[in-house]
This record gives structure tokens, C-alpha cells and sequence, in this order.
């Protein structure tokens, strides 16, 4: 049925095969064709609801990561805010980490709308923690955006004192990731309050040799037992939402849709 709403080249992709057991991502738009005429059609099919939620064991599955893919090779622009709701809209373990890709090679043109999604409070601290991990891919492949990418999740974490704690803890670990040095005064401030799960990504010590600040002589690794863990989430969070040790920066989520394997 989904192949006869998709004209050709974009129907192949309903076929093109499970993502999990490809090496390397194809060169789309040389293989089969794709150029600018087709975005709204590739678009259309990476919000497929109904491709999103097809059944586990089927290719066409696969089809909406296909189309993502495509859109990142075409760089296109008109993709930004459609995918960028897929945040919310897809629960799996795929989708998110192409996003990322799509979100770093349009680069500039994507951060206002990321910057938006992630001044969002209706969406959970893993939906928002995905937008902020786009926007660390942007500033790493794009080095001249860097220090905007940096201000935004700054300014996101500013709000500390009302964001959900898990959230800030992944604001930190994308500002460690990109050496945000100049973002310590406001990580600081956040630790201050309390209002950061150690457990992901360590205390203001952990953080500053993170950031060159201090050195690891200076500043002893901290180590956790699993009941304090256990203790905090219960106690700060109510019931436990998933942990990782310090290694992590963003410990996974249990997804309702597996999807992809």
C-alpha cells in the first residue's frame, strides 16, 4: 500500500534494506537518482507515521531512516522543521543519532529551530537531550559555529533552577564534550543548587578537569555505589528513570518502540 503514495525514486527506499546490516551509508543520490524535487516526498516519508510504527520485523521499517539519510546528502533546508519534531514523534534507537547527522551538515540554518525545540518544557529531558546532541554534532563539524552552539545550550542551562535535573546533567555533558570553558560559571551554579544528578556526569570537580580547569591529581575521580543511585532517584526523582555511570554522558532510555536492531 505505502508504495503506491511514493513515486519513483522514493519508493525504493521502501525496500532498501535493514540500516542495522549495512556497513556503510549509501551514496543515495548517485545510486538512485534523488535530487531537489524530491525533498518534499523524502520528507513526507521520514514523518511517516505509519512507516515509523510498521511492524519490527519488516523493511520498510527502515524506509524513514533511508529518507533522513537522503535529506542529509541534499542538504536540504526544508527538512529542519518537520525532522526536528521526529524528536518527539519517533521513540526509538536510530532515528536520533540520524537526526543528528541531518541537523550537522545543514549547520547554521538549523540552530534557530533547535534553539526553539529546546525552549520547549512540553517535550521530556531525552527528547530535549537528543536536540542538544545535534546541536554539539553542528559544532562539531561546522568549528565556525561553535561558539553559538555553545551559547544556546548555555542559555538552556541557565534555567537550571526549572529544568528537569536529568536535562541539565546532559546540557553539561554536551558543554564538556565541546570544552565549553567559558560555560563553567553557569555548570558551577547549577551544581551549587543541587539541581544536577551526579550520577551522569559527576560532580563540579569531575567537570572542571573535564574542562582543563583542573587536573585528575587534583581532583579524585568520584565513585558511586549502586544503592546511593538508587537512594538519589528515589528520593529527588520518584521512581528510578534509568542511570549510567560517569563514563556516559546521556545513559539511555528504555524505548517503547525498539524498532531498530
Amino acid at each position: 500500500m505505502a508504495a503506491s503514495i511514493y513515486p519513483s525514486p522514493v519508493d525504493k527506499l521502501l525496500t532498501y534494506g535493514d540500516c542495522s546490516k549495512m556497513r556503510d551509508v549509501p551514496n543515495y543520490v548517485q545510486k538512485l537518482g534523488f535530487n531537489a524535487d524530491h525533498v518534499p516526498d523524502l520528507i513526507r516519508m521520514a514523518t511517516d507515521a505509519e512507516l515509523n510504527n510498521a511492524d519490527q520485523d519488516s523493511v520498510e521499517v527502515w524506509s524513514p531512516v533511508h529518507a533522513i539519510r537522503v535529506l542529509t546528502q541534499l542538504s536540504a533546508e526544508a527538512a529542519i522543521q518537520p525532522l526536528v519534531n521526529l524528536f518527539h514523534e519517533v521513540d526509538d534507537d536510530w532515528t536520533p543519532g540520524e537526526l543528528a547527522e541531518y541537523f550537522a551538515t545543514v549547520g547554521a540554518a538549523a540552530i534557530p529551530t533547535l534553539e526553539a525545540y529546546l525552549g520547549d518544557s512540553s517535550h521530556d529531558a531525552y527528547q530535549l537531550a537528543d536536540a542538544a546532541t545535534a546541536l554539539t554534532k553542528i559544532a562539531e563539524k561546522h568549528p565556525d559555529l561553535r561558539d553559538q552552539c555553545v551559547a544556546v545550550l548555555t542559555h538552556r542551562l541557565e534555567d537550571f533552577a526549572n529544568n528537569d535535573p536529568e536535562f541539565n546533567a546532559f546540557l553539561i555533558g554536551e558543554l564538556l564534550d565541546l570544552k565549553a570553558v567559558e560555560s563553567a560559571p553557569v555548570i558551577e551554579q547549577a551544581f551549587a543548587a543541587n539541581r544536577v544528578p551526579p550520577f551522569i556526569v559527576g560532580n563540579w570537580g569531575d567537570a572542571q578537569v573535564e574542562l582543563g580547569l583542573k587536573t585528575r591529581e587534583e581532583v579524585p575521580e568520584t565513585k558511586f555505589r549502586l544503592e546511593d543511585i538508587v537512594n538519589y532517584y528515589k528520593q529527588e526523582l520518584g521512581q528510578p528513570r534509568g542511570f549510567a555511570p560517569l563514563v556516559s554522558k546521556k545513559p539511555k532510555k528504555q524505548k517503547k518502540n525498539k524498532k531498530r536492531k
